[in-house]
């Protein structure tokens, strides 16, 4: 897990340097509240504009199948604790972030996301002391079967990868090597820690799953509830922030693409747009946050559409 831990961070690493560079070269002016990132396409393009195709279609899919991943999960989750279709739920929930995303901006994303983070972090602290005391670190590593380590690598690189906010997160700090060096070699260390001391007390748990063929399934089935209510509050918090980071960098992806097209409004609709001051300034105001919205409508309807007819399809994507 730490090598794989170790080569995901100089990864990570490696697309920084190269996304501030290139900021550098396009002399981006950090100015406002608007980001004006260096997406992994224009990076990938710097190889060709193949490998520029390449990058967008792998990232693209990656998106959505995150995102679909994301929300069914949400709804699955709070279906346990309100009595409703999960489609409709994760739909609610979803819904929220997007609009945080949309209205609130980056700033007021990144306010709301830190304040979920530490909430998460503590939910897990609380979690792994009391399921350390209940089933101890003496489980017997040795029974187990490690042909099946293959099939978990997926779920490893998935609950460690951070990469597609390395464009977000350069923009968001202005391209301030040390900040963001700092920034994701401590937001690395959390989620290994976290799944290092879940490990060990997996171990410990093993010896008294019985037909539970899930330690988690085991915790929600303790006689005290609240570790079960706990439990559930911690996934759907996990699910949470990875949706916020993902719906985010998805958008300002899209957004990039967009502005590339270069669209600008008829010659009717500019002598229209130029008669007053103020219908001037509204829409200076309407395209920069058409462009937001729209981007983030690309991003968030085709999930919403799928998690919402195909059933169990998060089951693919989801651990």
């Amino acid at each position: 897990m730490t090598m794989c831990w170790a080569f995901l961070l100089v990864e990570a690493l490696l697309l920084v340097e190269i996304n501030v560079e290139l900021l550098k070269k396009n002399k981006v002016k950090f100015e406002g509240n608007e980001l004006e990132i260096i997406s992994i396409r224009t990076m990938a393009q710097e190889t060709g504009e193949w490998g520029g195709l390449f990058a967008t279609l792998t990232y693209v899919f990656l998106g959505y199948t995150s995102m679909i991943a994301y929300i069914s999960k949400s709804g699955e989750i709070l279906c346990h604790l309100i009595n409703l279709p999960d489609s409709d739920l994760g739909f609610f929930f979803t819904s929220l972030f997007t609009i945080l995303i949309s209205v609130g901006g980056t700033k007021a994303t990144d306010q709301v996301n830190q304040w979920l983070t530490a909430l998460m972090i503590g939910l897990l602290v609380v979690i792994e002391v009391l399921a350390s005391v209940y089933g101890g670190w003496s489980g017997d590593a040795g029974s187990s079967d490690w042909g099946k380590v293959p099939s978990t690598i997926p779920v490893l690189i998935f609950s460690l990868v951070y990469h597609d906010l390395a464009p977000v997160l350069c923009a968001y700090l202005e391209g301030d090597l040390k900040r963001i060096r700092a920034s994701v070699l401590i937001g690395g260390l959390v989620p290994l820690l976290a799944l290092l001391i879940w490990d060990a007390i997996a171990f410990g748990l093993s010896s008294q799953l019985d037909q539970v063929a899930d330690p988690v399934e085991l915790l929600l089935r303790l006689k005290w509830s609240g570790l079960s209510y706990m439990v559930q509050a911690f996934s759907l918090l996990a699910v949470a922030t990875s949706l916020t980071g993902t719906l985010l960098s998805f958008s300002e992806f899209l957004k990039e693409q967009i502005n590339k097209l270069d669209l600008q409004p008829d010659v009717s609709t500019r002598l229209y747009l130029q008669r007053s001051n103020s219908q001037l300034r509204l829409s200076k105001w309407w395209r920069r946050n058409n462009l937001g919205f729209t981007a983030t409508a690309i991003v968030i309807a085709p999930p919403l559409l799928v998690s919402t007819t195909i059933p169990e399809q998060h089951l693919f994507f989801y651990p």
